[in-house]
């Protein structure tokens, strides 16, 4: 992905130049449509997102919980955290994502472990939690 376009967005807010360009080599961008269902609560998570432009609704148990827009992220908990989707996410507008796996996410830490560091500290502050332990 463009390095220059990654770094407009919030998520990697902080991140150099040069990491970026590595970063970019790690992700993905896709279009897709609305009505699209991006995540399955339940399910095995093997990528994390970062919405770029459009919408989805987040749903646990079938209850709506959340709405997403730009700049807004998910799939790192089941990701990171449980290794199965803790909601489902559905797109309620055509959307443009940022998609990195789980491969290259632990890549990314292993190659650049202090931006593995920043984007923890990202999800961990959205989520409300200390990123000390891990």
């Amino acid at each position: 992905m463009d390095p220059k376009r990654l770094g407009q967005i919030p998520f990697f807010e902080g991140v150099s130049k040069k990491d970026l360009q590595q970063v970019g080599t790690w992700t993905d961008e896709v279009d897709v449509p609305a009505g699209k269902k991006l995540a399955e609560q339940g399910t095995f998570a093997y990528e994390f997102f970062v919405i770029e432009d459009g919408t989805a609704d987040v749903t646990q148990d079938g209850q709506k919980v959340r709405s997403l827009g730009p700049g807004d992220f998910f799939g790192e908990i089941g990701l990171l955290e449980s290794e199965r989707r803790t909601a489902t996410v559905v797109a309620t507008a055509p959307m443009r994502l940022v998609v990195m796996t789980g491969q290259d996410f632990r890549t990314m830490e292993s190659k650049l472990p202090h931006v593995g560091q920043q984007v923890r500290a990202k999800i961990a502050e959205r989520l409300g939690r200390d990123t000390s332990g891990g």
